[in-house]
Parts: structure tokens; C-alpha cells; sequence
């Protein structure tokens, strides 16, 4: 009976310090090392940090089994620091008169199997601007093709492009790595010139032994961010997948200068990939000089990822 007793006490003594641990983990998140000796700890906690909150559940239920007062008592630390974290993100902060220009960004994917489909859900949006990301040689054309009829003006620069409703003009690339990854375009809509910049950051994995491998990422972000911070024009959108949340410490060089329309005026998470179950928003659309009248995600197409949409105010 007493090593009964004993092992009771030591389940909720275990149960006390994992609702402590993960309580300490969300609230102190910002202070887990960042950086290649801790194998960019930091930037991975990031891009999950609201899956923590699936251990209250499950806290409360062992606390429930147990019929622990001081077990249950003790779940409400991380239920309460996750509530503080992210309790406003389920919000529905849309508003309800809506915007002057409504822009779209995805990763299509270059394996995707349908990209005139895929073409067509996104001109269904309505948008008046649409970013693409990862296209490849074979799967351009077909993306023209079917944008051609709503978009008369478009531009494509190795695997990104922008279609719009709008002329374009003093389009260039955007060196953020080797190769081209982004470009930038002066869209003149009805309420004046836009900056659009269409960007796709390096990919990020895991390696065993070196962790978090987000340096060739890391490092576009801080191009990207020097073209933003250069930008003369007062109104700026940043569209693109970047492989990283907007809660990334290291994306903070881009971040920091900008807003991110799914906080502003989305409805819940958004979360964006992977498509058949997505677990994180690594695809972005941030905005400076205009005000983010709603935020939401597409519906899936062939890609692994989900489309993102907002509706801004010029």
C-alpha cells in the first residue's frame, strides 16, 4: 500500500513538473538559444511553439485520472501561458468593410500535377495581385496560360513571379541568394504606387548532429531585409514562403520592419504546410504603409502548401 501511495505522489510530483516545464518553456521561449552551437534551437521552438498547449489536455486528463487537486491546480500555469500567448490569435479580427486591393501568395510547388488548376483557384480569389513561388521551367507556361485572361501584366524571374490587374513596372530581382528567389515590382493601382516584393527564403532541415539548419535562410532574410529597409516608397507588401514563422527570432531582420496581415486581421492560426495537415504559417504576407483588412488561406491545390490571402487598405 505505501509503495502505492509512493508511486501516486511521484506520478503527480512528474505531472507538477512537465505543467512547470512547459509553462517556463512558451513563457520564456524568446530566451532558448539561437544559433549554430545549439543548433538553432530557438528558430525550431518557434515554428511549433503553439503545439505546446496539446500537453494542457493532456495534463488535465492525468491530473483527472489521478484525482489530483495539485496536479489539475498546476495545469493552469501552461494553460494560462499559453492563453496569454496566443488566446488573441483565435480572434476573428477580420473586418468587415474589407479592402482596396486584394493580394494572394503561394508556393505552387514545383512537382505540383496541376498547374493550370492550381492557376485557376487563385484567379477565383479575386485577387487583383498574385505571388507565386517555386515554379519550375515546365510549370511557368501553364501558369501564364491560364492567369493571361484576368491578368494582363505579370512578370516571372527564374521560379518566382507576380501576375496583376495592375501595370507593372521597374521590375528587377532581388539577389537574396545565388540563384533567383525573389523579385521586386512597382504595381500602380487606383490609389497610387505599390512596392511588391515576391520572395522564397531557402529551405530549412533538420540534420542529425547539426540540428536546425536554417543558415542559407537566415542569411536571405537579411538581403531581403536590406532591399525593404532601402525601399523609397512609403507602401510596401511583402509576399513569399519563408520557410520560418513571423514568431522567428531569426526572420526579425525582415519582421521587425513590417506587419504581418494573418496577426493583424486573420482568423486564427493560418497555419499553411504542410497542406494535408498544416502544423505552421511559414508563408507570409507583411505589409508596411497599408492596414490589413483580413487574412485567410486558400483552399489545397497540388502544392504542399496552402495559398495565403489578405485584403489591404491603401
Amino acid at each position: 500500500m505505501w509503495m502505492r501511495i509512493r508511486g501516486v505522489r511521484r506520478g503527480i510530483g512528474a505531472s507538477v513538473a512537465v505543467s512547470s516545464l512547459v509553462a517556463l518553456i512558451m513563457a520564456a521561449h524568446t530566451l532558448v538559444p539561437n544559433g549554430p552551437r545549439t543548433g538553432n534551437l530557438g528558430s525550431l521552438l518557434a515554428t511549433f511553439l503553439p503545439w505546446l498547449g496539446l500537453a494542457v489536455p493532456v495534463l488535465a486528463a492525468l491530473a483527472v485520472i489521478r484525482r489530483s487537486a495539485t496536479a489539475g491546480a498546476a495545469v493552469l500555469l501552461p494553460a494560462v501561458v499559453w492563453c496569454s500567448l496566443f488566446g488573441g490569435v483565435l480572434l476573428d479580427k477580420r473586418s468587415p468593410g474589407g479592402g482596396d486591393l486584394t493580394v494572394v501568395s503561394h508556393n505552387v510547388g514545383d512537382d505540383n500535377p496541376d498547374p493550370a488548376g492550381t492557376a485557376r483557384l487563385l484567379a477565383a480569389s479575386g485577387a487583383e495581385l498574385i505571388a507565386l513561388e517555386e515554379m519550375s521551367a515546365d510549370t511557368a507556361p501553364a501558369y501564364e496560360r491560364a492567369l493571361a485572361g484576368a491578368y494582363p501584366y505579370h512578370e516571372v524571374r527564374d521560379t518566382v513571379g507576380l501576375w496583376s490587374a495592375y501595370p507593372l513596372r521597374d521590375v528587377d530581382a532581388v539577389a537574396i541568394m545565388p540563384w533567383t528567389r525573389s523579385l521586386r515590382a512597382t504595381a500602380d493601382t487606383p490609389k497610387g504606387p505599390l512596392a511588391v516584393y515576391v520572395a522564397h527564403l531557402a529551405s530549412v532541415r533538420v540534420v542529425p548532429g547539426a540540428g536546425f539548419a536554417t543558415a542559407r535562410r537566415n542569411e536571405a532574410a537579411r538581403a531581403l531585409a536590406d532591399a525593404v529597409r532601402d525601399e523609397p516608397l512609403p507602401r510596401v507588401v511583402v509576399l513569399g514562403d519563408f520557410n520560418g514563422t513571423a514568431d522567428d527570432r531569426a526572420l526579425s531582420p525582415v519582421t521587425s520592419q513590417l506587419r504581418s496581415a494573418q496577426e493583424e486581421a486573420g482568423a486564427g492560426f493560418g497555419f499553411t504546410w504542410p497542406a494535408a495537415f498544416p502544423v505552421a504559417r511559414i508563408d507570409q504576407i507583411l505589409v508596411r504603409g497599408a492596414t490589413p483588412a483580413a487574412a485567410w488561406t486558400l483552399p489545397a491545390t497540388g502544392s504542399d502548401h496552402l495559398p495565403v490571402a489578405a485584403s489591404l487598405r491603401l
